[in-house]
């Protein structure tokens, strides 16, 4: 009987464009060679230009979805993409504290590609205050930096406040900002008063893209499910994803969706 393959649980929102969300985590997932264990937190009204709706999931079933997983499937690590409400970031918080020796890839949407607002204040305040100090990595863009840590006066302080809330690395990624090639920057901390920083530079591609940030976060937590260590898995995470927008091809009227399903050379 084969050893099968690890097994990452995903908590995000289902969007029916499938860009984003669940179907961009198994997508991603599958192309590494890992299984996806969708478990939905919100459904989403959305195409590949905006968003218009959310609708939460319970916390009852968000939390039985998930445990029904746990009991079952050796869970190697955890992606956490939209949660859309404080009841919900609370809901995976508790799960999380139940199985702290799983990694934790922490995507903090915040707003759709076209600025439907995804995260309230409320919703923000929980992230920062309970998900932080639970996640292994976080892999905000400037704008969701800039909400996990608002007081802060630039990025290397946001990302200096966000590993002084417990989180133990930040990669801030450049899709947002200009320039020839895409900067993303991996921050760590050495002890409670440093931390270091690393570059990461990808050429710049000529499209916007929906779901990139869910394809790199998934891409995270596949390679540190197949045990890679963490610079390895963000150096291989970034690598697929840039394949994966480089293929990219336009399905609707907004922005071009990552090809993720393309057979990578060995």
């Amino acid at each position: 009987m084969s050893a099968g393959k690890p097994v990452v649980l995903c908590f995000s929102g289902l969007d029916p464009s499938g860009g984003a969300g669940l179907q961009a985590d198994a997508e991603t997932l599958l192309g590494l060679g890992c299984h996806c264990a969708p478990v939905a937190t919100v459904l989403t009204v959305q195409d590949t230009v905006n968003a218009s709706r959310m609708v939460p999931v319970v916390a009852d079933l968000l939390a039985e979805q998930a445990h029904c997983v746990l009991a079952d499937m050796p869970v190697r690590c955890f992606k956490l993409g939209l949660l859309g409400s404080a009841a919900t970031v609370k809901t995976v918080c508790g799960i999380l504290r139940k199985h702290a020796d799983i990694p934790v890839v922490m995507d903090p949407v915040s707003a759709a590609g076209g600025g439907y607002a995804f995260a309230g204040p409320e919703t923000l305040a929980a992230m920062r205050e309970l998900l932080l100090p639970l996640a292994t990595i976080v892999t905000p863009n400037s704008v969701e930096l800039a909400q996990l840590a608002p007081k802060a006066d630039s990025p290397d302080a946001a990302a200096g406040e966000v590993l002084r809330r417990g989180c133990r690395n930040v990669l801030l990624t450049g899709g947002h900002e200009s320039g020839e090639f895409v900067v993303n920057r991996w921050f760590r901390a050495i002890d409670e008063a440093t931390c270091i920083s690393s570059e990461f530079r990808w050429p710049r591609l000529e499209h916007e893209f929906h779901g990139s940030g869910c394809t790199l976060a998934s891409a995270v937590a596949g390679n540190l499910a197949l045990g890679r260590d963490m610079e390895s898995a963000l150096r291989e995470a970034q690598q697929y994803t840039w394949e994966s927008l480089s293929r990219a091809w336009r399905a609707g009227a907004g922005q071009h969706l990552p090809e993720r399903g393309f057979t990578r050379e060995p």
